[in-house]
């Protein structure tokens, strides 16, 4: 029988190994998990969920539909269809909201970053708490640092936080940055120093504009971007049908 030492090195060098296939993984391929659990009983599980209680005063939601901006705006929201870390379908829509005084400061910052030939492809905005749900009982317990625990709420579910990337304003096509979108490697960390120049140049452009108007990057996301006020709004779970 093989001794606790020698089990603790095989498990070590599968974890290296797994660590090592996500690195060398194309930042063109869409970076996939294997879910814990089967979509339809997360669907089930989230559908009997509560949202946490929160305590103190919140301003009343003002919900902004993204696609109403007079900006350089492309969606290309990853929830919508199964290009993604579940591969599976969560909004009924292809939509994206943000909570009005975010809405506005994300259009000051495409404007600025359309003086220099770029546009802002927006990912994800506001996303319902039961789809942050979702994620967290899917994602293995080894990965879950990369994801919103449901038991606070992530920002997006305030609406104050929105997923971005950059696209050349002459041709459209998406700029090429350190890692793929929902990347959960090193690679996605705001402070990564390898790959090329010119998708560390990219990246921190597109940081240094959104951070010049009232927003804050996540550290482990270089996409991730968290308005200066989420803290004033509620954890809200009301579908993009139910938005007015």
């Amino acid at each position: 029988m093989p001794s606790p030492s020698y089990i603790i090195l095989i498990a070590l060098a599968i974890a290296a190994l797994s660590y090592r296939s996500a690195e060398g993984q194309s930042i063109d391929t869409t970076f996939r998990i294997i879910p814990e659990r089967s979509i339809s009983e997360l669907r089930s599980m989230a559908a009997v969920s509560v949202p946490p209680q929160e305590e103190g005063e919140f301003r009343e939601p003002d919900l902004v539909d993204l696609a109403s901006l007079d900006a350089p705006l492309k969606l290309d929201i990853r929830y919508a269809s199964a290009d993604n870390f579940m591969g599976a379908v969560f909004y009924a829509s292809s939509r994206a909201f943000l909570q009005r005084p975010a809405a506005a400061a994300l259009e000051e910052a495409a404007l600025e970053l359309s003086k220099k030939g770029f546009g802002v492809i927006v990912f994800d905005g506001y996303r319902p708490w039961f789809v942050t749900k979702m994620f967290w009982e899917a994602t293995p317990d080894s990965l879950k640092h990369f994801v919103a625990p449901p038991g606070s709420g992530s920002r997006h579910n305030r609406g104050a936080a929105v997923d971005v990337g950059l696209y050349d304003l002459d041709t459209g096509a998406p700029i090429v940055m350190p890692s793929g979108y929902d990347e959960f490697t090193e690679r996605a960390h705001a402070a990564y120093q390898g790959g090329s120049e010119a998708a560390r140049r990219h990246r921190d452009l597109l940081r240094n504009a959104m951070e010049s108007h009232g927003f804050a990057v996540n550290p482990t996301e270089w996409w991730h971007f968290d308005h200066e006020e989420w803290r004033e709004y509620p954890i809200m779970n009301v579908t993009f049908e139910e938005i007015d």
